[in-house]
Parts: C-alpha cells; sequence; structure tokens
C-alpha cells in the first residue's frame, strides 16, 4: 500500500477463533514459532519451475479452495527482513493442499517495500518453498514493488527479474504472459473445468489493456478471476484508477465474475452488475496495518458447486503455530479474523452466472434401450407428446415385459403430458397429475389385468425408482399422503393384520411435509416397515430409489441414502395379485388421494441396482 494515502484505516473486530476446524490441528505449521529477523537471502538466480512435484490437487472435486495472500511489504523492508511469516503461509499450502484441496495461490502485490534486489532476492527465496513441489500460483506487481509513477511499460526491474515470465517456465498452470512480462495469466483445473486467474500490474498501459483483452478472447469459455493491486478503494467503492479498470475491462467482460485486490485497509467487498446485468463480487484484503505487518495473512476461498458457495476465511499460519508456546497479547487478536469483510460467505449459482458465456448442455434424452436394463420388469416413460394434451388410451411399458397401464379418472379429473423433466432423466417428459383430495378429483394410471407386475413379489429384492416435481400450490391439506407409486390390495385381505389392516401393501408416498416414505408389507413380516427421506422442496425435481437387496430396505433421494432406513428384515413385498398404480394410493380398497405433482420415468426392477445404475446416473 502507498503509505501516502489518505485512507486511514478504521476499527475492525478481529478474533482468536480457538474453534476453527482446520488450523488448530496443531501442526508443524513450519517451526513457525521462530518469529526472528533473518538477513536477506544471498543474491540467486531464479531457478526454473520443475513441472512435476507433488502437488497434485483433485482436479475433479466440485469443492477446492483458491489462496490469496495481500501486501507483505513490511516483511521484507531493506533491513527488516523476516521470511518467518510468509513461510509459515507458504508450509500451510503444503501441508493442507491435500484436505483443502488448494489449487492456486495468488498474491495481490507489494510483495516487497521498496522493490530493492535484496528484498526480492529473499522473497524469491522464500516462495521456492512451492517451486519445488510445482504448486500453482501467481504474483503481480503493486506500487512498492516498482516505481508507481510508471505502468507495465516500465522495462527492467528487481520485480520481473525475481517473478517474471522465466519463473514459471514449466509450471502446470502458467498460461502466458504480455510482451513486457508484468501481466500473467494462469489456468487452473478445478470441479471439472478450467479457471483463469488474470494477474495484472499495478498500472495497465493500453498495451496491458489489449493484451488481456485478448487473453479473455482466446478464452472464451473460461471464467475469470482478475487480481491486481489496486481496484476497491472501500466498501461499495472502486479507487479512480479501480473504475478505469472496470470500465475499460471488466464491466464488459462477462467471464469476469470475482475481482481481489489489496493496497488500502481496512477489507472490503462490494458486488456490481456488469454490462450482462451479472453480479461481479469486487474484494479487498489487506492486513499490512495489523500486527507485524499482517504475519503474511492468507485468505482462504473455498469453492463449494453443489452449495453454491465461496466461503472466505482469513488467518495467520504464523500466529496459530506460535500458539504451543503462547501467544501474546497482539497475535491473540491476529490469529484469525472474524470481521464481516474477512469471513463471510459469498452465495453464486455458478451454472446459471456462467451461463451468458459457457452454457452448460442439458443432457440428451436416453433411449429406452439404455434404461432397460437386465432385470427389469417395468419401465414407463411420458415423453413425445405436445405440452399440455390430454392423455387417453394406454401407456404402455417399454421394458417389453406387458406391465401397460390404464387411465382412471375420478370426479372429471384429467392427466396432461408435459416437456418438464429432471436434468438427468432418461425420457423428456412427464405427466402432470392434478389430484385434489376433498371432493377427491383428479387422474392416475393403473396396471392392466393380468399383468405380470400385479403378482410378483421379488423374494430376491427389487429397486423401484420415479423421478417427481411438487408445483408451488401444492397444499398438505389437500395433497398430502398421495401415491407416487403403489401397490393395491389391504393387509388385511393379505392376511397380515398388524398396524392398520386397511394401508395397501405398499405405497411410495409424500407426507403432509413433503417428506418421501417407503411403507410397505414383506413378505416375512406381519407389520408395516417404513423408510422416511427428508422435506423435499417445491418446484424442483427430484429423484427417488428404493432399493431392497432381498434383506433390508434402503431408501434413497439423489442417490443419497436418508437417516431413516430401518434395520428390520425385509424381504420381498406382499401380493394378493392386483394391479400398482401411478399417481393413486388406496386405503381400504378404494382410492382415497390422488397425486398433485409431475411425475417422470417410473422404472422397477427385480434385484437391487448400486447407486450407480440409478436413472439419474
Amino acid at each position: 500500500m502507498c503509505t501516502c494515502t489518505s485512507h486511514e484505516p478504521g476499527p475492525e473486530s478481529a478474533s482468536a477463533g480457538a474453534g476453527r476446524r482446520n488450523f488448530l490441528r496443531a501442526t508443524a505449521l513450519l517451526g513457525a514459532a521462530t518469529a526472528v529477523s533473518l538477513p536477506a537471502a544471498a543474491s540467486a538466480a531464479p531457478e526454473t519451475r520443475s513441472a512435476g512435484g507433488s502437488w497434485k490437487p483433485d482436479k475433479a472435486s466440485r469443492r477446492f479452495t483458491l489462496a490469496v495472500m495481500p501486501d507483505t511489504q513490511y516483511l521484507f523492508d531493506g533491513p527488516s527482513i523476516d521470511k518467518a511469516p510468509i513461510e509459515a503461509s507458504l508450509r500451510y499450502l503444503l501441508e493442507h493442499g491435500r484436505d483443502e484441496n488448494i489449487v492456486f495461490l495468488s498474491h495481490l502485490g507489494d510483495l516487497t517495500q521498496n522493490g530493492a534486489k535484496a528484498e526480492f532476492d529473499a522473497i524469491g527465496d522464500a516462495f521456492r518453498l512451492l517451486d519445488r513441489k510445482g504448486v500453482g500460483y501467481s504474483v503481480l506487481a503493486g506500487n512498492h514493488d516498482v516505481r508507481s509513477s510508471t505502468t507495465d511499460q516500465r522495462g527492467s526491474t528487481p520485480y520481473l527479474d525475481t517473478f517474471g515470465p522465466q519463473r514459471f517456465k514449466g509450471a502446470k498452470t502458467f498460461g502466458g504472459a504480455s510482451a513486457d512480462g508484468y501481466n500473467t495469466f494462469h489456468l487452473v483445473e478445478a470441479a471439472g473445468r478450467q479457471w483463469m486467474v488474470l494477474a495484472l500490474d499495478w498500472r495497465l498501459s493500453d498495451q496491458g489493456y489489449a493484451w488481456a483483452k485478448s487473453v479473455l478472447a482466446a478464452h472464451p469459455k473460461t471464467p475469470v478471476i482478475l487480481t491486481t493491486h489496486e481496484l476497491v478503494y472501500e466498501d461499495d467503492t472502486l479507487s479512480e484508477y479501480g473504475q478505469e479498470l472496470w470500465d475499460k475491462l471488466v464491466s464488459d467482460h462477462d467471464q469476469i465474475f470475482l475481482t481481489l485486490n489489496g493496497h488500502y485497509w481496512p477489507a472490503g467487498r462490494t458486488v456490481r452488475k456488469n454490462a450482462a446485468g451479472n453480479d461481479v463480487h469486487l474484494h479487498l484484503t489487506n492486513y499490512q496495518n495489523r500486527y507485524f505487518g499482517g504475519a503474511a495473512m492468507i485468505r482462504l476461498y473455498r469453492f463449494d458447486l453443489d452449495r453454491g458457495v465461496i466461503d472466505v476465511e482469513t488467518v495467520s499460519p504464523w500466529i496459530l503455530g506460535r500458539a504451543a508456546k503462547g501467544l501474546n497479547e497482539l497475535e491473540l487478536q491476529e490469529s484469525e479474523l472474524s470481521g464481516d469483510a474477512d469471513r463471510f460467505t459469498d452465495e453464486i449459482d455458478f451454472e446459471e452466472r456462467f451461463s451468458g458465456f459457457a452454457p452448460v448442455p442439458a443432457r440428451a434424452a436416453r433411449p429406452a434401450s439404455k434404461v432397460v436394463i437386465p432385470g427389469t420388469v417395468a419401465y414407463w416413460r411420458f415423453d413425445g407428446h405436445e405440452d399440455g394434451a390430454a392423455v387417453t388410451g394406454t401407456v404402455r411399458d417399454l421394458s417389453g415385459r406387458g406391465n401397460d397401464l390404464s387411465l382412471v379418472t375420478v370426479g372429471g379429473g384429467a392427466l396432461a403430458w408435459s416437456s418438464d423433466h429432471h436434468p438427468d432423466q432418461p425420457g423428456h417428459g412427464s405427466l402432470e397429475f392434478q389430484g385434489y383430495k376433498s371432493p377427491l378429483k383428479g387422474a392416475y394410471l393403473r396396471t392392466v389385468a393380468g399383468a405380470p407386475l400385479n403378482s410378483a413379489t421379488f423374494k430376491d429384492g427389487y429397486t423401484i425408482e420415479a423421478f417427481y416435481r411438487l408445483p408451488a400450490d401444492w397444499d398438505p391439506d389437500h395433497n398430502a399422503w398421495s401415491g407416487l407409486v403403489s401397490r393395491t390390495g389391504t393387509g388385511g385381505a393379505a392376511g397380515k393384520t398388524g398396524d392398520d389392516p386397511d394401508e395397501p401393501l405398499a405405497t411410495l408416498s409424500l407426507s403432509n411435509d413433503r417428506e418421501p416414505q417407503w411403507a410397505m408389507r414383506p413378505l416375512d413380516q406381519e407389520t408395516i416397515l417404513s423408510n422416511w427421506g427428508q422435506e423435499t422442496p417445491l418446484e424442483t425435481w427430484w429423484h427417488l430409489a428404493v432399493v431392497n437387496d432381498g434383506r433390508h430396505s434402503t431408501l434413497y433421494v439423489q442417490g443419497c441414502p436418508v437417516v431413516r432406513n430401518p434395520r428390520t428384515t425385509a424381504k420381498g413385498i406382499t401380493s394378493v395379485g392386483l394391479p400398482w398404480l401411478l399417481g393413486g394410493y388406496e386405503y381400504a380398497g378404494k382410492i382415497d388421494q390422488i397425486l398433485h405433482a409431475r411425475l417422470g420415468d417410473v422404472r422397477i426392477v427385480e434385484r437391487a441396482l448400486p447407486v450407480k445404475a440409478f436413472m439419474n446416473h
């Protein structure tokens, strides 16, 4: 940071965060317990990075971490050079790279205070910890690393001698550099896709802007994290140069979804809409004003694509590594920061946010022949029809086993075709059931008389799968306890009088709390056994599967086993030779409730399937 700025630090909340899940693991955070001042390292030529090493992030995991290090200038200030804090942070990346799935480190500039050769020799030597292991990282020049009045056309400097493109030659993540060497881009493989870190100089020239735009144009489908030394000035405010950078580069390039900068303090963050109308998250992080020049604090940006969030934490591995010997009063306040700008979560629907430049193609429909696997006794799908058209006649069983479905209407109700479907469903269609409890109205499907399924008992196991989506107007008073898939016939008719003898022999239903429930009478039990799932939100497609291996039944939601799966032995499904229903539920042998939902593909297999064989895989 430029010490002549008029933007002085303000009060900020901080705490020691003793409950931190990762950092109080009393690991050898490098022998960082020795906070001694070290002399500047002897001058050495920058070494070429090894393409090998032991750094191997999980590229497929949808959880990964980007580490960020802001201004470290006070640790490398003339005769006051202390590498211990920065080495502690770098060793943390090495020691916790696997469990954190750390994919990259970005330094935000002002590596040094005076831009002197001895200062760069020292910090360059510290970064060899990462070079030796092949860890991907980027650096960029801040105003203290170069003459602040110059742009990226300034020519040779100790910064460029130490951290120029030659240092990254052979690095797996290095994408390239501008001709002047002060701007670089880096390509990171994470969550099954490519991401870019665009590291830009303290001040871009016209050539620098042109180069940055050419890099973005060459990678039009790659989401971009832009790093630079100066951009955000404070919460909701850009600096004069930051506004220029926004206007000339960020706003018109939808790929840039996150920007990171240092220079000013205290930490801040804001969100702005770009020219495409999408959010860009802009973060300021800098701790040089805090104890020990910030002690090389690092930000951990934990991306979780399944939850649609970036969880951000700020911590000092160097201070935490000294905890065993006792921390002084200031260290206790600085080990981990918990202010709103230091520890927070940004919610981002990554697929939606990136859809303008890298839309995810819809999964293609799969032919029935791919879904009718060995052991399939019934497979019904509902695609190939005009939206809203009424269902008439017979719905065929595509397994070839003859378990066709006939339409049953109640109270003048109707059943309609829809093209809506679960994104991972084999057939791109569904049935729209419009059941209502009182007075009872709607339509459902029933297996035809003589269908083999009616008498099947599945004594060796089974898998029943269905996709469903509840509408916004689903009402528990009128729609609860309707069946997705049910077997008719009562416990009493089968001679099984335990529990309520009027309940059907099997039903995959939805409770008043929208919880899926598999309730059935096994061949070897008098009573009803139930598997329960959790509440499933409205207007969302869900996949259910109940799997029995001949001994126990397990209910899965989206391929995940639920907690309320009974351990009681359950063999087969009791039958009295009566039909199965789709969208209907009988009580005491009479239709009692009709589904109010969209129902997608339904498949029944006479064996236990592994999760990887479910229809949503």
